[in-house]
């Protein structure tokens, strides 16, 4: 047995999960999110707890078990907690503003990058090098850190950057200087 897909669910208060066949709505304080799960997995709610079970042994289906029930556990975590990634830039003159709900960078580059948020997703500014990313949807939120990220990534050398925050950056010497 899967050791994620057997772990059961548990479901805050104020948050209502229905169950229609192999479709799950959650709807929470924060907003509804609604997915479609493979035919081969069984999805049950009782007591106040969503668990899933697997028809076979297969590795296939092993597999969509423990993803099958992360995919419930994080949009019932969304709906009732809601997911934030924060980003900081690095670098002389490296910098984010934001324009309405647009964020503006300016990372070296001779024109300034503009970022436009997905529907379910807000970006928040703590700083002009400190960038947060929030939303109920765990995948969107992690996607939209992802596209931000790559706008600059983290040069090994001087370190140079947009980066997640508590993310190592490896560094390398660079160039070894004419020694006699």
């Amino acid at each position: 047995m899967s050791r994620i897909g057997k772990l059961p669910i548990p479901v805050p208060d104020g948050v209502d999960v229905r169950i229609d066949g192999q479709h799950v709505r959650v709807e929470g304080p924060r907003g509804e999110l609604a997915r479609s799960f493979d035919p081969d997995m069984t999805i049950t709610l009782s007591d106040g707890v969503v668990s899933v079970a697997r028809s076979s042994d297969e590795a296939r289906q092993r597999a969509l078990h423990g993803l099958t029930r992360s995919l419930i556990a994080n949009m019932v975590t969304g709906v009732s907690e809601g997911y934030e990634k924060r980003l900081e830039i690095h670098g002389v003159g490296y910098r984010a503003e934001q324009k309405g709900e647009t964020l503006v960078f300016s990372v070296g580059y001779s024109h300034t990058v503009t970022m436009e948020p997905p529907s379910g997703v807000a970006f928040g500014l703590e700083s002009p090098t400190l960038v947060k990313v929030m939303g109920i949807d765990k995948e969107k939120v992690g996607q939209m850190a992802a596209e931000i990220r790559a706008i600059r990534p983290p040069e090994p050398y001087k370190g140079k950057g947009i980066r997640y925050v508590g993310e190592h950056v490896r560094r390398k010497a660079g160039k070894a200087t004419a020694a006699s």
